[in-house]
This record gives C-alpha cells, structure tokens and sequence, in this order.
C-alpha cells in the first residue's frame, strides 16, 4: 500500500500521469488486490488474502479520497464521492465479516487515516477531509458491532481525534476561521463524530450490544473537544471576546456527555467530571478575559452550566440505587457561587443582574439540598453569598459614612435564608413545633443538620457585619444595628419556633460581639457629629429585646433555664458599654446611678418569676438565682463605679456576701460557687497585692482610717460567708467551705492588726512600711498584740471547738515568743526585758488556763491525747 501510495504521490509532483490515468490506475489496483485477496482465499492462504483485499480496500478509500478532493472532478461531486465511499466501506465490511478478517479492519482503518496525511496536497477542504474520515468510522463501527470487535471502535475514535489535531494544527492557527461563519464549520467537525458515535452507542444499545469501548470512545471525544475548546480556542485574542462562541460550543458537548451518561448509568462520574472541566474552564476565562461588556453572558453561562450539571442528574436518581447516588451535583452551585466572586473582586462596577444570579443560585441549592436531603451545601452557599455581599461591601470607598445600600442587599439575603433554614426544619423535625429540635449527635443525619439550619443561617451574618464595621468608617452605627436588630428579632423568633432554648444565648454573643466591633473602633468622644444619644438608644434596645424575650413567651420558655440566664446576663455586656459612653461623653459625679438603675429589671424579674412561675417548676430556682444575682451584682458594684481604689475589692466582698445570703433563699449551686469565688477574689486582692498599700498616703488619723474599714468589712463579709454556708449548705466541689473563709477572714484580721500597728507609727504622709527594729514601742506593740490575738484565737477556738483554731493560735504564741527572746530582748534595756517577759508570760498563762479550764471539761479525753 505504502509503495502504491508514494508512487501516485511522486506522480502527483512530477505530473507524470494525466490525473484521469492516475484514478484509473488506482481503481484497477484497488480492484485487483481485493479480486486476489478472494482468490487466494479460496487457496487456504488466510494471511496473504486479508492482506491483499485490505491493502485493496485502503487503495480504492484513497484513489476516491483523491478525486474528490484533490482534483475535483465533475463526476466525483458531493452524492457520488458519498455513494462510492458507502460502497468501499460496505464492501471492506462484507470481507471482514465473509473472512472472518480482523485484519482486513485494522489494516485498512490504518490505510484510511493514514491517506488524508500521505495524500495531503497543503489546501484545506474540511468537508471533505472529514467527510471522509466519517464513512471510514461508520465503516469500522458496523464491523465492531457486527463481529464483536469493540475494541476497533476506540482505535477508530483515536483516529479521529489524531486527524481533528493535525488539521486544526495546520489550517486553523491562520485565524482565517474567525471571519464570518467559519468557525462554526470547527465546531461541526468535533460535534458530529460526538454525535456519531453517540448514535453508534444508542444503536448498539438497541441491538442489546452493551459496547464499554463504545461508550468510552464518545466521552473520549467529548473530552477531547472540551480540552481543545478550553486550552486551544480560547487562547486567540479574537474567540476569548466571543464567549457566546465557545461556551455555546462547549454547551453542545456537554448536552452530547450527558445523552451518553443516560445511556450509560455506569459512566454517570463522565458527567460530574465534564462540569469540573468546564467550570475550570470557566474560571480560566473569567480571570483572564472577562470584562464589564462581557459580564452579564458569564453570568448566565455559571448559570446554564449550573443547572445542567445540578438538576440534571437528580432526574435520573430515581432510578438508581442508593449507593450509586452521590453528592457531586451539589458542588456546581457552590462553583457558580465561588466564579461570581471573582467579577465582584476584579471589575470596577458590577452589574445588577449579579444579585438575582445570587439569588437564583442560593434557591437552586436550597431546593436541590431538601429534594436530595443532603442539607450541608445550604451552609456553604451562605457562607459564598455572604463573601459575595461582603466583596461589594469592601468595594464601598472608605470615606463613605451613610447607608450603604448593599446593606440592603445583605438584608435580603439573610431573610432568605432565615426562611429557608425555617422550611428545611420543618420538614426534617415536623415534631419540632411540638417537642423541639434535639440532636443525637450524628451531624450526618438531615434531621441534625435541620437542627442546626436556622441558627447558623441568622449567626454567620454577624461575622460579616463584623467585617464591615472593621471596613467602614460608620460614625453612626445604625445600618449595622439595624441589620442585627433584623437578624436577632429573626433569631428569637426561631428559638421561639423550634424551642431552641441555646440560641438566645448564641444570638447575645453574636450582638455583643458586633457592638464591641463597632464601639472600640468608631466610638470617639471628640468625634464631631456622633450620634451619642442615637447610640446610646441602640444599647438599650438591644438591652430591652433580650431582656424581656422569655417573659413574653413565659409559658413556652418557663421550665427552662437558659433564656432566663440570656435575659438575666444582657445587663452586663450592655451596662459596660453604656458606662463606657456616659462617663466618657456624659461625665458626671454621680455614676453609681447607673448600676442602681440597671439592678432594677433584675428585681422586677425576680418579683415576675415569683408570682407568674409556679413553685414545683424545676427550673424556678435557677431563674431566681440569675436574675437575683445579676441584680446584687449591680447593687453592690455601686460602690467601686461611684468611688475607686479600695472600693472594687469591697464591692466584691459584699457581692460574695450578698449571693451566699440569696442562696439560703433560692439554693442554686452557682450562687454558692460565685459568692465564695468573690470572697476569695476580695481576700486575695488584699493579701497578696503589694499595691494596695499605696493607694492612699497615710492620714493623720491614725487606726481610724480606711486599712480599718477595707481590711475589716472584708474580714466581716468572709466571717458571715462562713456563716451563711453552715452545714447542710457547707460543701462547694466536694470542699467543705466554712472553714476556709473562717481561716481567710482570720488571716486578714491577723493583717490588720499588723497594719494598724504599722500605720500608727509610721510618719506622716508616708507610704506605709512593715519595719521590726529601731523602735522600741512599735516592737513592743506587735509582739503584745500578736500575743493577745493568739490569746483570742485560742479561747475562740476552744468555745467552737475548731481544732484548726486552736492549732494556729499556738502556733503564733510560739512565733510571737520566738520574736520576743531573739529579737526584742537584744533592743531592750533591763527594766523593760522584764517588763516584756511579765506581759508575754501573763498571756501565755493565760492561755494555758483557758486551755485547760474550759476545753477538758469538755473533751478531757482529748486533752490527754493532745
């Protein structure tokens, strides 16, 4: 065959032979090779015959490729070129299939492909390169099917696309196709051997033929078109402005993927796997060519693509079986969404059919996640529509300070995807009215991903109004506030809907979190034309709302805890931030009216509780210990806002105090664990903090100062903390707390007496210093005082019988003799020593009758014993 070809080919060139000799020499070659291969067929010589009439079949495909292409002839038009081509290939078919020759087929598919090439004369004439190319396919396609050779289909689709490059390499780089219609003549020559083979598919299907390598060579085609559109065509300057052009095209072949997958449920991933391509496709072109005029066709191509590969395959899913039901579909919404951003980032205006893009995208997913029950994609195209709001928000110029109305925007949105989370609820939990949402922990489930549907719907929007707080330059907060007061009135409502007790407390988090955003980085006292009363309201209204959220549902909410606790912790968030305006905008010298007013909705709602809840309510008494908490804790923070310094530590002390007192009256655990953790708190501060000393030069009048009443009322509200936790109340975490404050209170009466002493001889104006040498008086003085405060501490020890009293009290007798026989005496004069000796010895003395007398009338059983 090669040497038939090359010497027609050197014929061509040298013009040896008229061109009608040369198609006749061919003809009667071709004819006598096949005449042969059948003779010698009948001889019993298999090889050489398929050999002779393959080689014949291959020369007559040529010598017919050759008048019809290279010299045109009258007689070889369009019909009879056809005609004799069906006759070549009918007649290659009948030999393959009388031989039984797969060689014939294989030979002469080689031969066919080879002479467009070997024959080439460098003009381009597609219809008739391709047409030809076409007949040889249907050729080997009947044979495969008819034999059974199905592999040969794959060979023949190699083939093609092997010939597809070759031309496009050679003709198509001139760009001469980009004028006029011409490039649709590209198009066609992809297209129609897709849609050949994928009739050749159908075919078999209906010849009960179920052919993989048939199946695979069309999507192979598909796929190969895909990539020459995607990484060829769009590379010309003039296609890229076109996208009308190539995205129709490549549409054209995904319709072709599509058929093939319908015939071919087990080829169902080529699906999927086309619209990655074609997204990525996508997604090249946006960021490297898209522009304002060519905007509003990439949004409704994102959404054509979107839907095809979307909704498409759920209208098979029927009649599949579970396990071969996946969750692919429901990323090209979430592509479409992430492609959009990208025009919102990069052009300078965008147009407004961006936004019912958005919205047509967030209801494709919303109704594709409830039909599929796959309910996560929801989250993710909130998360994307938010970043697409967000994107604009940040594209606001900085200087902006009214309404921006993409805020509007972002309203629309959340309201859209409130009722949603509300409808997917509802038909996931339909008991939910009823009996609440609950989760079982397997956030796999529809039924807890519904759960959770409505809150993270309302939550993440706070995020972005974070962002946009941090963005933009608001002086008046109210488009963000009013945006959140929106987003929490939607919140209560589902919790109010579903009995979502927690989001309450979730939706106090998100607003707090969204008032600091704003106040610590627009909120100025100098800055000129702030609303500060305008803010001011926004803080009590926000306040006011969650305040009095579960007294209006009081009987959906009454057995439950944490929208009372909500209701009853808003003053605090609120009450920083609104002492932080008024005493920066509004200072005045009366600032503890400010605690005492926001301590009067808690006992309101304490009083509330008390007459509207019934008493054998379970969840009475942790309503009653909130909001009687809260509203002692205002009470009793009057003292440290109105004064300072020293005043914090007693205003902790009389609030520890105070909640151990409620909890006799409303036994809440938590009441018992904050009011010890206060007086504890207070001790500490005034133990172990050196600065505390230095609050205040010393005052002229000595003992009667303020060491007297911060030290003393410390000392007395640890005193009747241990008091108010007698037993049976006396176990916090497993620890018995009474003696613990007992033994705090004693220690910082202990500091006391040692301050006084140390503030009555110190000078005037000076900072207090402990000092034990150098003053004869002053060392006198401590060692008597310690004396008679062990003295006390022992009687007081024996009375109670506090073994751990009358432990310590010994142990500072002991201390206190110590000092006096290796400090004292070596400072004092003879008469004194033994006038120190006398005094220490009478308490000591003292201390040992005491011990004796009272305590073995008692225990004398224990007196021996210690």
């Amino acid at each position: 065959f090669l040497g038939v070809v090359f010497f027609i080919k050197y014929s061509f060139d040298n013009n040896l032979i008229p061109p009608e000799v040369r198609v006749a020499i061919g003809f009667f070659a071709g004819l006598c090779l096949i005449v042969g291969g059948v003779v010698m067929s009948r001889r019993n010589f298999g090889a050489l015959s398929q050999t002779l009439c393959a080689t014949g079949v291959v020369t007559l495909y040529a010598v017919t490729f050759a008048c019809r292409s290279l010299y045109h002839f009258e007689f070889f038009g369009t019909i009879p070129t056809f005609l004799m081509m069906v006759l070549i290939t009918t007649s290659a078919f009948y030999l393959a299939v009388r031989f039984n020759a797969l060689v014939v087929v294989i030979l002469g598919m080689l031969g066919g492909f080879s002479t467009p090439l070997l024959l080439s004369s460098g003009h381009d004439n597609p219809l008739g390169l391709f047409g030809y190319i076409a007949i040889l396919d249907v050729g080997i396609i009947v044979v495969a099917l008819n034999r059974r050779w199905h592999f040969l289909t794959a060979l023949a689709a190699f083939g093609t696309v092997l010939t597809q490059i070759a031309w496009s390499d050679k003709f198509f780089a001139s760009e001469r196709y980009f004028v006029g219609n011409k490039i649709f003549v590209v198009f066609c020559v992809f297209l129609v051997f897709i849609a050949l083979y994928l009739a050749a598919d159908g075919w078999a299907k209906r010849r009960l033929q179920s052919s993989r390598w048939l199946s695979r060579s069309t999507l192979g085609l598909a796929g190969v078109a895909l990539a020459y559109s995607g990484w060829w065509l769009i590379s010309f300057p003039t296609l890229s402005q076109r996208p009308g052009l190539i995205f129709g095209f490549v549409f054209l072949v995904d319709l072709l993927v599509i058929a093939s997958t319908r015939f071919n449920p087990q080829d169902a991933f080529a699906q999927w796997t086309a619209g990655l391509g074609i997204f990525s496709l996508l997604a090249l072109w946006t960021s490297e060519f898209l522009t304002d005029a060519l905007l509003n066709p990439a949004l409704v191509f994102y959404f054509v693509f979107a839907i095809l590969h979307s909704v498409v395959p759920n209208l098979r899913k029927r009649a599949l079986p579970p396990s071969r039901q996946t969750w692919t579909n429901h990323l090209f919404p979430l592509l479409a969404l992430g492609l959009v951003l990208v025009p919102i980032l990069k052009l300078d205006e965008v147009s407004l059919l961006v936004w019912p893009f958005i919205l047509l995208i967030d209801l494709l997913a919303i109704g594709l996640a409830v039909v599929t029950a796959v309910l996560w994609p929801v989250l993710l195209v909130l998360l994307l529509t938010l970043s697409a709001t967000g994107a604009l928000l940040f594209k606001i110029p900085t200087d902006l300070t009214g309404l921006p109305s993409s805020l509007f925007l972002l309203a629309g949105f959340i309201t859209l995807f409130a009722i949603a989370g509300v409808w997917i609820a509802r038909k996931f939990q339909p008991d939910a009215i009823k009996t609440g949402l609950t989760l079982n922990g397997n956030f796999a489930t529809p039924a807890d991903l519904a759960a959770v549907m409505p809150a993270c719907t309302l939550v993440l929007p706070f995020l972005l109004l974070m962002m946009v707080s941090a963005r933009l330059p608001l002086a008046n907060p109210t488009p963000l506030f009013g945006l959140a007061l929106l987003l929490t009135v939607l919140l209560l409502g589902v919790a109010r809907m579903f009995s979502l007790t927690w989001m309450p407390a979730v939706g106090l988090a998100c607003v707090t979190a969204l008032e600091c955003a704003w106040h610590f980085t627009h909120f100025s006292p100098a800055r000129v034309g702030q609303p500060f009363n305008l803010i001011l309201a926004w803080y009590a209204v926000f306040f006011v709302l969650f305040a009095i959220f579960p007294f209006i549902f009081l009987r959906h909410f009454s057995r439950t805890a944490v929208p009372w606790a909500t209701a009853a912790a808003v003053g605090l968030p609120q009450f920083f931030l609104i002492h932080r305006l008024v005493s920066e905008v509004y200072p005045n010298p009366w600032m503890g009216l400010l605690p005492a007013m926001f301590s009067l909705p808690g006992l309101l709602s304490v009083w509330v509780i008390l007459k509207k809840i019934p008493v054998d309510v379970r969840s009475r008494m942790a309503q009653l210990a909130w909001f009687g908490g809260v509203a002692l804790f205002f009470i009793t923070l009057i003292f440290p806002i109105q004064f300072d310094r020293q005043w914090i530590t007693l205003g902790w002390a009389f609030e520890g105090a105070a909640l151990l007192w409620l909890f006799r009256r409303v036994p809440h655990p938590g009441l018992r664990l904050a009011g010890t953790g206060l007086l504890v708190a207070s001790f500490a501060r005034l133990a172990f903090n050196p600065a505390v000393l230095e609050y205040h030069a010393r005052a002229p009048v000595p003992i009667a100062n303020w060491y007297l009443y911060a030290y003393g009322l410390v000392s007395v509200c640890l005193f009747v903390g241990a008091k108010l936790l007698a037993p049976p109340r006396n176990l916090i975490l497993k620890l018995d707390a009474p003696p613990v404050l007992g033994a705090l209170g004693t220690v910082l009466t202990f500091l006391l007496l040692s301050i006084e002493i140390a503030d009555y001889f110190s000078d005037l104006g000076s900072t207090l210093t402990f000092q034990f040498s150098g003053n004869f008086a002053r060392d006198m003085t401590y060692s008597i005082a310690w004396a008679l405060f062990a003295l006390g501490l022992l009687i007081y020890g024996i009375m109670k019988e506090i073994v751990a009293a009358r432990y310590t009290a010994m142990v500072l007798l002991i201390v206190t003799l110590l000092k006096l026989f290796f400090h004292d005496l070596a400072q004092l004069g003879p008469l004194y020593r033994i006038v120190a000796f006398i005094a220490v010895a009478i308490i000591a003395m003292l201390a040992s009758f005491s011990y004796q007398k009272f305590f073995s009338k008692v225990h004398p059983e224990a007196v021996l014993k210690e």
